[in-house]
């Protein structure tokens, strides 16, 4: 028997396929999108002339990355003399909820959710090695380039010395500047080095540490290798030793710096004391071959310049004793404010007191306070010691200085 569609049947019937239409569009449109947002999470993989890198960064954050750790490894390789013998492989992930399960290591994984890690396989032969180094690392901060630093140290000389040495370096590789000598760490390691209580260098330089135990002694660590690095003083002394110990050798940071330990210990008291962004620790490194006279009969004479921290005065005083002095001569300070002839001045300095010639005296217990002098005057001396100078600035603007100023002293009569 034939049935016959009622009007209301087929209305039921019209909104039903219209249902069903709209709810498979939907099903097909969800199951696109996920799709979409499966190929986006699927970490990419990206090249540059010395490193692969995988990553769940975005394009334009991935290839900034490269760029940084090609300045780094120049930077490094430059510094230790050899050129990276192998490509270097990173993982670096920013959300671990983007990468599909099993395509990381279980350590890998690990690592990266406390920060970073280095992982080296190979041989040793007595000289001959062959390792190849894998880096897991978030892309927090300046981890990766960090642990690109050790990745290079393992392939190119399948060692990275003793732990205070190898997270001192690795840690000088991630704030190095290419065109910056100066500090350039952040705020917070300055902030947490001057309010600390300090360790001495041979807490700092103990062989037992292992890596992975806090950035605070990292911090110790970066702050005596960049110091050693830069400072004038130490700088040829502290690249032998971390030659030998790249070449699997176990040199004594005590015997190496032996003859020069005590003046060490105050430069570096001295940088931590002073440390700022900015701060140049080869334009402050001190003299120590430099001569110092009682004041006599003849009038002494000493050079100050500009871009440079305390410099030697020449004589050695004795408290009580008053000298006469006079400052000749110009010098400039980079005044962003000021057009370049404003900011030239004599030893009197400018009118916010920069540019003033200042002293202080090196006693058998440290340095006394700062002291002004200017142009000329007469000194009561407070203290007995050896007199340094230099030219008023804030300590992270003195590298931009120019300009010299000649001081003659002179012995004066007592009142």
């Amino acid at each position: 028997m034939a049935h016959r569609m009622t009007n209301s049947m087929r209305t039921c019937y019209l909104q039903a396929c219209r249902t069903f239409i709209a709810v498979c569009c939907l099903l097909l449109f969800s199951s696109l999108v996920f799709a979409d947002e499966q190929v986006k999470a699927v970490p990419a993989e990206y090249r540059s002339k010395n490193f692969l890198l995988t990553t769940d960064l975005d394009e334009e954050e991935a290839e900034a990355l490269l760029t940084r750790l090609e300045t780094m490894l120049r930077i490094v390789s430059r510094y230790w003399g050899a050129p990276s013998r192998k490509t270097i492989r990173l993982f670096v992930a920013e959300d671990l909820g983007r990468w599909p399960p099993g395509r990381l290591p279980p350590e890998g994984e690990t690592a990266i959710r406390q920060g970073g890690i280095t992982l080296a396989r190979g041989m040793r032969y007595g000289r001959r090695f062959d390792f190849d180094a894998i880096v897991y690392s978030s892309a927090a901060g300046g981890t990766p380039q960090h642990e690109a630093v050790h990745a290079y140290c393992y392939q190119t000389f399948g060692e990275t010395g003793p732990t205070w040495y190898a997270e001192g370096m690795a840690e000088m590789g991630n704030y190095w500047d290419e065109n910056d000598p100066t500090v350039t760490c952040p705020d917070y390691i300055i902030e947490f080095l001057k309010r600390s209580p300090r360790p001495t260098v041979e807490e700092i330089t103990v062989s037992d540490d292992v890596s992975g135990d806090g950035w605070r002694k990292y911090a110790w660590r970066w702050a005596l290798c960049h110091f050693l690095a830069n400072n004038t003083n130490y700088a040829e002394r502290f690249r032998v030793l971390g030659s030998n110990y790249l070449s699997g050798g176990k040199p004594s940071f005590e015997r190496t710096f032996e003859t020069t330990l005590p003046e060490l210990e105050f430069e570096f008291d001295f940088f931590l004391d002073h440390l700022e962004r900015g701060f140049d620790v080869g334009q402050c490194s001190w003299d120590w071959s430099a001569r110092f006279r009682e004041l006599k009969e003849k009038p002494i004479a000493a050079k100050v310049q500009a871009d440079r921290g305390w410099q030697s005065g020449a004589i050695r005083v004795i408290q009580g004793q008053r000298i006469a002095y006079r400052a000749t001569g110009e010098w400039q300070l980079l005044k962003e404010e000021l057009e370049p002839g404003e900011s030239v001045c004599t030893a009197d300095g400018l009118d916010d007191g920069s540019g003033k010639l200042v002293a202080t005296i090196r006693t058998s217990t440290g340095l006394i306070k700062e002291f002004e002098l200017g142009s000329k005057g007469v000194l009561e001396i407070s203290e007995s010691g050896d007199l340094y100078l230099r030219c008023r600035e804030p300590w992270s603007l003195i590298r931009d200085n120019s300009g010299t100023v000649n001081v003659e002293f002179q012995a004066s009569p007592p009142n």
